[in-house]
C-alpha cells in the first residue's frame, strides 16, 4: 500500500468560522477514495487545500513525499499538472464543440500544436468514455450524462496521475449515475489513476469506493472500507447513511 497524498492535522478557518479543525487523511495510490459529509462541512475546502488553491492555516499536505504547503506558486502550478478535475456541472465551454473542449488543456497546458495528434488523442478519449464520433457536437446538444463524460475526457487529456471529482453523479437519474460510476472505475483501473471524489450519493460511494472518509465537525470522523463504514458505531455517520438511503436511522 502506497499513500500518494497524506494530510496531517490540517486547519483552515475563514474569519471566525472554523471549517477544518485537524483533518488527517491518507489517499492511497491507485484507489478510489470518496469523501462524504453533510453540505457545508468543508469537503470542497479540503479539496482546494489539496491542490493549492487555498493555503491552510496550519498542518501539512504531502504529495509524493513533498509538503505542498511550502510550495511557491511555480511549484504549485507544476504539481497541478498531475491532477485532472471533473467539475459538478462538467464546466464545458459552450462556444467550443466537444473536440475543442477536450483538446483545450492539451493545447494550453501541454502546448500541443499538431492537429493530427490532437485529433487522434480526442478520438481515443471519446472511445474511452464510450462516446465515439461526437467531436463536432456542441455542449448544448448533449445530455447531462454525456456532458459529464466529456468533462471526464477533458480531465484525462493531460494524462493526470490523480483525478478529482466534485459530485460526479449529482442531477443524474439512477441509470446514468450507474454508467458514470462504472466509467470512474474503468478509467481508475485501466489508466492506473488515483481518484478522489466528493459525493452525497451514498449508494454510489458504497458501490465504487475503496475507502470512505466521513468529514464531520472539521475532522475526518471515520475512514475505512464501505463495509467498515456500514458497521461503524459512529452515530452521526450511521444517521447520515440511513437518511441518504431513505431509511429510518436506528435509535
Amino acid at each position: 500500500m502506497t499513500d500518494i497524498i497524506t494530510i496531517t492535522d490540517l486547519h483552515k478557518s475563514f474569519g471566525t468560522q472554523k471549517v477544518l479543525d485537524g483533518v488527517n487523511l491518507k489517499i492511497e495510490k491507485g484507489k478510489i477514495t470518496i469523501i462524504i459529509g453533510k453540505s457545508g462541512t468543508g469537503k470542497s475546502v479540503l479539496l482546494k487545500n489539496i491542490i493549492g488553491i487555498l493555503k491552510p492555516d496550519s498542518g501539512h499536505i504531502t504529495y509524493k513525499g513533498e509538503d505542498i504547503t511550502t510550495f511557491n506558486t511555480d511549484k504549485i502550478l507544476d504539481m497541478r499538472r498531475d491532477f485532472g478535475y471533473l467539475f459538478q456541472d462538467a464546466a464545458l465551454f459552450d462556444f467550443m464543440n466537444v473536440g475543442e473542449n477536450i483538446a483545450f488543456p492539451m493545447v494550453e497546458q501541454l502546448e500541443m500544436a499538431n492537429k493530427k495528434e490532437l485529433a487522434e488523442k480526442v478520438a481515443y478519449l471519446l472511445d474511452l468514455i464510450d462516446l465515439p464520433g461526437i467531436e463536432n457536437k456542441l455542449p448544448s446538444e448533449l445530455s447531462g450524462g454525456m456532458r459529464k463524460r466529456v468533462g471526464l475526457a477533458r480531465a484525462l487529456a493531460v494524462d493526470p496521475k490523480i483525478i478529482l471529482f466534485d459530485e460526479p453523479t449529482t442531477g443524474l437519474d439512477p441509470i446514468l449515475a450507474d454508467s458514470i460510476d462504472k466509467l470512474i472505475v474503468k478509467v481508475t483501473r485501466e489508466m492506473d489513476l488515483t481518484s478522489l471524489i466528493i459525493s452525497h450519493d451514498i449508494p454510489s460511494a458504497f458501490h465504487i469506493g475503496d475507502k470512505i472518509a466521513f468529514l464531520y465537525d472539521g475532522v475526518i470522523a471515520f475512514d475505512g472500507t464501505p463495509q467498515e463504514a456500514e458497521q461503524s458505531n459512529h452515530p452521526v455517520l450511521q444517521r447520515f447513511i440511513a437518511n441518504s438511503l431513505g431509511r429510518r436511522a436506528h435509535a
